[in-house]
């Protein structure tokens, strides 16, 4: 591995650069866009039991906030329920987009590795060729060390680029398709949370809120 990491010269640096910095990225959000930590299952019911139970205190609001993701949304809708239907949901809304950029952290970054590794590859390969010609224009023919080294590093670069860019784009797509599926499924929550609490739905989770 060493061997080939010297045969692609400087510009692996970068591209070994892009590959830690994105294994990092995919690591981190594949942990936090785990289902039970933003959107956990029971929580709206065990809300409509504090609710029922008239628990639910500034306090326990603090600690619904901080609980989850999907908490902090609904936290800000019982804030203001008794604000009326409208003023709840636009609470709703401008909590939900503020958790929407929280889940989509460093998703752009982890995009734009995926756009520049091929590119850092393809410059390694331009870097080669231009070796491989200097090396002709020095000596007026053929120099096989010079012209075996170029060629390394032109594959070499080119390949590694590859490899650093193709899992990045899969899990920048794969991750941005979790968060469009937690935003439905949060959503689908405070909707329920907003009729409810203004009594124009019948409660249909408290039983799996004791589960």
């Amino acid at each position: 591995m060493w061997e080939l990491v010297k045969a692609g010269g400087w510009m692996m640096l970068p591209i070994i650069l892009c590959s830690i910095a994105a294994t990092a990225i995919i690591a981190e959000r594949l942990w936090t866009l785990r289902i039970s930590r933003v959107s956990p299952p029971h929580l709206l019911g065990q809300v409509w039991r504090q609710i029922k139970d008239k628990q639910l205190s500034s306090q326990k609001l603090k600690e619904l906030r901080a609980s989850s993701p999907l908490g902090e949304v609904l936290a800000a809708g019982l804030a203001n329920s008794k604000h009326g239907r409208e003023i709840m949901k636009e609470c709703i809304e401008e909590a939900a987009s503020r958790v929407i950029h929280e889940l989509e952290r460093y998703l752009n970054a982890l995009g734009t590795i995926a756009a520049m590794a091929p590119l850092l590859g393809l410059l390694g390969t331009v870097f080669g060729m231009i070796d491989i010609f200097g090396g002709f224009m020095e000596n007026g023919m053929a120099n096989a060390p010079i012209l075996a080294g170029g060629i390394a590093k032109a594959l070499v670069t080119t390949a590694a680029g590859l490899i650093v860019a193709i899992p990045a784009v899969f899990f920048h797509r794969y991750l941005l398709r979790r968060v469009d599926e937690l935003v439905v499924a949060m959503e689908q929550e405070a909707i329920k949370l907003v009729e409810v609490v203004q009594g124009d739905r019948e409660v249909d989770f408290v039983e799996e809120g004791k589960a």
